[in-house]
């Protein structure tokens, strides 16, 4: 997992380790009131003590070795913790596909972290993880997470009707993809 650790101008983007965890905690801890639909705002962090983090480290590490998701925090060079991104392996064998998740704490928005974390992250998953294609499944209402996707260079695919089941009830998703590279992997 070392091996994943990436470094931009302002960020470093690695998976978590048990040495995190106040930070984690602080980021967590520190956001504002939510700000529209889709941000979590501020959240009850009553039970993540060490002992529950050290078990969130472990999970993220065993589902890292089963090549079913990998979990990276973004910290800023100051050890900030700003937010958390992830890609699930969708299909391997000659699909190497996966889905791009990700959030910044609503604290650090309108900073291009999003931006920066996410473009450095779409890198690695082609050199160091072996995607070929990479999605993510987007609320329509939410315009924001689709510019970016957009800016990102992922392109509008389709919409999924009754795709995935949120807040009590199935919802549409639209979906954009984008192929990271042509050539076969070395």
């Amino acid at each position: 997992m070392e091996k994943c650790k990436i470094e931009t101008d302002r960020l470093i983007i690695r998976p978590l380790v048990t040495e995190d965890y106040e930070t984690w905690y602080q980021g967590f801890d520190g956001r504002k009131v939510a700000q529209h639909a889709f941000d979590d705002g501020q959240l009850d962090m009553s039970v993540c003590d060490l002992k529950w983090f050290q078990q969130l480290v472990a999970r993220h590490q065993e589902l890292w070795e089963k090549d079913d998701t990998y979990i990276f925090a973004v910290f800023d060079k100051n050890g900030q913790h700003l937010g958390m991104l992830n890609i699930a392996t969708l299909a391997r064998t000659n699909m190497q596909w996966g889905e791009l998740g990700y959030f910044i704490h609503n604290q650090y928005w309108r900073k291009g972290f999003a931006y920066e974390a996410l473009s450095a992250l779409v890198e690695t998953c082609w050199k160091v993880l072996g995607f070929h294609h990479l999605e993510t499944q987007i609320s329509p209402r939410n315009r924001a997470s689709q510019q970016l996707a957009e800016k990102l260079g992922f392109v509008y695919e389709c919409r999924r009707s009754k795709f995935a089941f949120e807040d009590g009830e199935w919802g549409d998703k639209v979906i954009y993809s984008k192929t990271l590279h042509e050539q076969p992997l070395d």
